[in-house]
Parts: structure tokens; sequence; C-alpha cells
């Protein structure tokens, strides 16, 4: 296929996709309930997933399209082995400008150094409580201490943009939000707070226990240093991002449920199986692992991708009456 650049990814709304969030496996070595069953959890068999091979044949077709930024997601993308041979092959591509990761810290120790030696220059970080004990309530698995070691080692490797992924959980998390602040102010890493979405496996999700944005803001302005927005942010990023009045300490806030920000999406999705998603919460996929296996050429992939953007809806409907949760949990479609 040509490296000429092709017409972009556009959807009916006019919305160019730009963003392609990979997931490389949905296994995690943790089971957060937000996120998964807590035992017994049905992986995927390991020849229907996409091998590095076919995920770098993938984004080398969509760059023609204008996709220039990738991340990849999980389960827990480090529990796939060599994760760093896949990150250099994508840094490595022309086009791609900027490719980052999303981890629950775990295996970062181990892996931190090598993973900037393939190129990695972003993280993410989910790390819901700065407790162990409510660490362990939300994970239902021990491992804080590891999370903490994991970001240490980053940090030696020679990260400097890490952000911290807090999912925010009313009756669970508010204690969280003020040594969150705090730790955003030590340690300049940006603390991210995530408002709670229906994406369990259990289906257990429910509105009232969303902890919004708004609430969270008011509390760190009241109770550590008013907020006050960043200037210049990408209009296309999900979060919406805060400074202390003082210039220390950032925060960012995705607010999913309370302000959907479906309209500016550039992002779209490609499962640890090879099926493309055109929003998270997307109630229907188009198979690419077969026309990777199989002996479609790359316009073929190309015009499937299309018409998967093409259907994509003008927003999700979480507050919907007619809203359907996703059959994927969030663990098998990939953060």
């Amino acid at each position: 296929m040509t490296s000429e650049p092709l017409l972009p990814l556009l959807d009916t709304f006019g919305r160019q996709h730009t963003n392609l969030r990979i997931s490389v496996t949905d296994r995690c070595n943790i089971r957060c309930f937000y996120c998964m069953p807590a035992e017994n959890v049905p992986f995927m068999e390991r020849k229907e997933l996409l091998t590095y091979e076919e995920i770098e044949r993938f984004v080398r077709i969509m760059i023609p399209l204008g996709v220039e930024k990738i991340r990849l997601t999980g389960g827990e993308p480090l529990v796939r082995r060599d994760l760093d041979r896949l990150v250099a092959r994508i840094v490595a591509l022309p086009g791609i400008r900027d490719v980052g990761l999303t981890t629950n810290g775990l295996l970062l120790g181990e892996q931190a150094e090598g993973l900037y030696r393939a190129g990695l220059r972003r993280l993410n970080v989910s790390l819901d409580a700065l407790d162990p004990i409510k660490f362990r309530e939300v994970t239902r698995r021990d491992g804080y201490e590891q999370v903490l070691a994991g970001l240490k080692a980053a940090e030696r490797a020679g990260f400097r943009e890490i952000k911290i992924n807090a999912v925010s959980i009313r009756g669970m998390t508010e204690d969280e939000i003020v040594p969150f602040g705090h730790f955003a102010r030590r340690t300049g890493h940006e603390v991210r707070f995530i408002e709670y979405m229906p994406l369990d496996a259990e289906s257990a999700w429910e509105r009232e226990k969303v902890l919004f944005a708004s609430e969270i803001v008011e509390r760190l302005s009241r109770e550590l240093m008013p907020l006050v927005p960043l200037r210049g942010a990408d209009p296309h990023a999900p979060a919406t991002e805060y400074v202390f009045e003082d210039g220390v300490g950032r925060i960012g806030f995705i607010p999913s449920v309370s302000q959907p920000f479906c309209g500016s999406c550039n992002r779209f999705r490609i499962t640890a199986d090879g099926k493309v998603r055109n929003c998270l919460f997307s109630l229907e996929e188009t198979d690419i692992r077969g026309l990777l296996r199989g002996t479609a050429a790359d316009a073929e992939i190309v015009e499937a991708v299309r018409g998967s953007i093409a259907r994509k809806w003008a927003g999700h409907h979480i507050n919907a009456a007619d809203f359907i949760q996703p059959k994927r949990p969030m663990y098998s479609i990939g953060g």
C-alpha cells in the first residue's frame, strides 16, 4: 500500500480519528471490581490474540489515514511477553508521533527501563487509592507497594510524563481525593480522576455511585487550594486539566458521565482479538483479525475501518433511558 496520505478517517459528524488504542491482551494480574469478575475470568486463548506483526501491519495501514497517536492497553499490557519489542516497532514507524501505555504498574518495576529504551515516553498508571487497605478493596488483590516501586523505577528509567488514573467511586474513594491532591503536588505526576463508568463484568454499575468531577474540584479547592483550568489544552483530549493556583500540582478529570466529551472524540480501538470498536460503549464490532490473517489487501482493511468509523454514534447513551451496557467488559475492550 502506498504511504501517500489518503482521505482521513471521518465519521458522519465530521470528527477525524487520529488516535488509536490497541489492546494487546485481556489478561490482568489484579481484579478491580469495576472492570473484572473476582475469580474464574474467561480469558482469550493465545491464538485469538493479534500477533505483534499483525498489530504492526494494522498500524502501518492506518498511518496514511491520519493516525498518529497510539496507546497500548489491556487487560494489563505488561503481562504480554516482550512488550518492549512491540513498542520499539511502533515508535519506529514514520508518521507516529506519540506512543503511550496504560498499566496498573505491578510489573513496571522490572520493565520500565526496557520500555524506555524501546522509545516509550508516556505512561498512565492506574492507581485508585493511596491507602493500601482501600487499594485491596478496589483491586481485590495485593500489590500496592509494587505499584509505588514501579513508579519509582519509571522515574529512574527517565520517564517524565507519568499520569495517575484514579477511578472515582462514591461511597468508596472520597477519602482519597485530598491525599491524591497532595500526591500530585509532591511527585509532579498529574492525577486524573475518572468518573466510574458502566463497563464492569458483573453489571453492578449504579449511577448513584458516580463521584462527579465537579464535586472533586470543589473539595480539592476547598480543602487544599483553589484549582484553576489549564490553558491551551488539547481540544481532543478526554481530560479536563487544572493546576493548583500556586502552579504546583496538576489534576485532570475524565467526566465521561457528567460531562461527556463525545463531540470532540478522535479515538477508536482495536481489541486484543482484532475487533475494531468505534466507541468505548459501542454495541457492534468490525472483525479485522480475519482480514489480517486471510488474503485481504490493505485497501480492504482500510474500507472495513472506514465503515466502522462511519457508523459511529454522535455520543454514548449513558445518560439516556435507552442505554445498553456493552457485552464486553472493560478488560476485554481495552482501557
